[in-house]
């Protein structure tokens, strides 16, 4: 085993001396000239190396200055779900109904959301709207469908929990209901498509 290790590591420092020999009798059998010229091709390889390297190196800098909060960020917006949930518990509390109680509380869970939303603005993370918007998959996620014949198939008629950005990031999708024609509407539409095509082959 021992030998054969020998052999492959000799072998290989054969074929790089052999490599370097060639090298050095390129390099010798060159015209000054060409020697210049390829002096030159390796200096502009280096430097647009170096310009890739400096333009990544800016790239990172200046992702770490915008998102450098992105998980932090995503991790509060368990706050504005909490604020949310608490609300409607204490809304459908028997107990606590029209009283001013409630009324004191659901006031401070407001004025905490609105400051909570307000600090999110200021470090570019906004809610993405979605009632009454088409489905889109790159901010919105259906839970649900809803029969609805008012509305176009796959527009968002509910939103079961807010969606948010940062910049042009999202932080997460908006989790929604969107609406479907009802089984009446369907069946009729699809007959009336089927008269349509008898009259077609008719003319």
């Amino acid at each position: 085993m021992e030998k054969e290790e020998s052999s492959i590591k000799n072998q290989k420092q054969t074929s790089e001396e052999v490599e370097e020999k060639e090298n050095d009798n390129k390099e010798k059998s060159l015209s000054p000239e060409e020697k210049i010229k390829d002096l030159e091709d390796k200096l502009s390889r280096a430097l647009a190396e170096m310009e890739n390297q400096r333009r990544r190196y800016e790239k990172e800098k200046d992702d770490a200055f915008d998102y450098g909060g992105f998980t932090f960020a995503k991790e509060t917006l368990n706050l504005i779900d909490n604020l949310e949930r608490s609300k409607i518990t204490l809304q459908n509390d028997s107990s606590l109904k029209d009283t001013d109680a409630l009324k004191k509380i659901l006031e401070h869970l407001e004025i905490i959301n609105k400051d909570t939303m307000s600090i999110f603005k200021k470090n570019s993370i906004e809610s993405i709207d979605s009632i009454d918007k088409k489905l889109d998959p790159n901010f919105h996620q259906a839970m649900m469908e809803v029969e609805d014949d008012e509305k176009e198939p796959g527009t968002i008629v509910q939103e079961i929990q807010k969606g948010f950005m940062m910049k042009d990031r999202l932080l997460r999708p908006a989790l929604v209901a969107v609406s479907k024609t009802t089984e009446s509407n369907k069946q009729k539409s699809e007959k009336d498509e089927q008269n349509q095509d008898k009259s077609k082959k008719k003319k």
